[in-house]
């Protein structure tokens, strides 16, 4: 991941799942991941953010990713989203969200 151009933007990235926090440590490990992954296990939060999906009787989370602008407002939503492509996408809306936030009076 490009966690440095990341922090270059001042951005946080994080992560949530309905896994558990151990899970979650595995995971990253497996991964490589270097950013926060947040436990959600009763889903409130992915229930909120409209990504808690009902597949029969089992409940996840879709991975969506959502650009919060700096006054905590969700800027952009993204309900489709390629491993491959993803960081790259964003990071090019947060230089658009910048450059939109620096010109406003």
């Amino acid at each position: 991941m490009d966690h440095s151009k990341y922090a270059d933007h001042n951005a946080v990235v994080l992560g949530v799942s309905l896994d558990s926090v151990d899970s979650h440590k595995d995971f990253c490990t497996k991964q490589g991941l270097n950013f926060k992954l947040l436990a959600d296990a009763g889903g409130k939060v992915a229930a909120t953010y409209g990504s808690l999906t009902n597949l029969a009787v089992v409940k996840f989370a879709a991975r969506h990713s959502f650009l919060i602008d700096p006054n905590g407002r969700i800027a952009k939503v993204y309900t489709t989203v390629n491993p491959a492509t993803h960081s790259a996408e964003l990071l090019a809306a947060l230089d658009q969200l910048q450059i939109s936030q620096s010109v406003k009076p």
